[in-house]
């Protein structure tokens, strides 16, 4: 039997995205989940897939659009090799304008977008129509992108899965040896691992809370206000979340997320009275460089990381797991400077 080429540590959505990569590119995979296969902060529940404004340009933003704008053809080729669909759809993004200088900063953002995305996505400013599935707009207007998709988190791990097995890929849930390169796509695990390497605290982890609505919209655009998202889903179910807190006393959901549905409320007041169905807490790995953090371990030859996605792991996935396969397989380093683990450390 020939031995493993690649051992991606982690059964969270970068490490089954990095499979992935690797194994369409025809070597052997072994991967290795201690706990289970979308575990952690990658079972989540609200998988929207947003881009940054564009303004300030940057290499995260140029990386993140470049992985929004392949994200559809990635996983269809996912969903078509295991016949599991993940949920993706670019459904779009609504989020309204509180008032006048809102609206005209809004606007000025209209040519840039037109530019930095290559016009494969557009910004728009439009007025509000009074739908039942919009925000309510104090100014009367919405932004309008076409860039966000949503994706189901857990469904998508599991269309990953079902790929990876259906194209011989050996998943282990416990221990194995590592053999050949060895990934190490860990999560909060893995920050505190090279935490530990190094002497010093390099990332922590960030709670994060949602909840889950019967409530079907599932062709309707995500919508985005007060640090709150709500994103339908293919199930008839619509995400809301989520928090960010570097503090917390509850490991698991607590009374912030009646906070987060009553935005929600009045964000969209159409979900008034919606069933919940579930309701959901998670820790986020987040580096201290605030973005994923990719490349050669270093001082460890034949070792590599991918961490850090915080919450645009899973917009960031399928590039990240394209640009990690170019360099474990190829020697290929295309990772931007300010994504290295070296730019971590510095």
């Amino acid at each position: 039997m020939a031995s493993v080429d690649v051992t991606v540590r982690g059964g969270g959505i970068f490490g089954l995205s990095i499979a992935w990569a690797c194994v369409r590119r025809g070597v052997k995979v072994r991967l290795i989940e201690t706990a289970r296969i979308g575990g952690g902060c990658s079972g989540g529940l609200v998988g929207a897939l947003a881009p940054h404004a564009p303004e300030a340009w940057s290499p995260l933003k140029q990386f993140q659009f470049e992985s929004l704008i392949m994200a559809e053809g990635w996983w269809a080729t996912v969903a078509q090799a295991g016949g599991v669909d993940p949920g993706y759809l670019r459904s779009g993004r609504l989020q309204p304008l509180a008032d006048e200088a809102a609206v005209a900063l809004a606007q000025e953002r209209i040519p840039a977008a037109a530019e930095l995305w290559q016009g494969l996505a557009e910004w728009r400013v439009v007025p509000a129509t009074g739908a039942k599935w919009e925000p309510a707009s104090p100014s009367g207007w919405l932004i309008h992108d076409t860039l966000t998709a949503r994706l189901s988190p857990r469904q998508s791990a599991a269309a990953l899965e079902a790929a990876l097995r259906a194209s011989g890929a050996e998943i282990v849930l416990g221990e194995a040896p590592e053999e050949g390169a060895v990934v190490h796509a860990t999560g909060l695990a893995g920050l505190q691992a090279l935490s530990a390497a190094f002497g010093r605290k390099l990332g922590a982890g960030v709670k994060g809370q949602a909840l889950k609505l019967r409530f079907d919209a599932r062709d309707m655009p995500q919508v985005f206000a007060a640090g709150v998202f709500a994103v339908p889903h293919a199930d008839g179910t619509v995400a809301v979340g989520s928090t960010a807190e570097n503090v917390w006393t509850v490991d698991g959901p607590d009374g912030q997320l009646d906070d987060v549905l009553a935005r929600a409320v009045a964000m969209l007041p159409v979900l008034a009275g919606a069933e919940v169905q579930e309701r959901w807490a998670g820790v986020r790995p987040r580096a201290k460089s605030r973005g994923p953090v990719l490349g050669a371990w270093p001082g460890r030859p034949g070792h590599f990381v991918a961490n850090g996605g915080f919450k645009i792991g899973f917009g960031v996935a399928p590039k990240v797991a394209e640009v990690m396969a170019d360099l474990v397989l190829e020697g290929r380093d295309v990772v931007p400077d300010a994504m290295r683990v070296e730019a971590l450390l510095a």
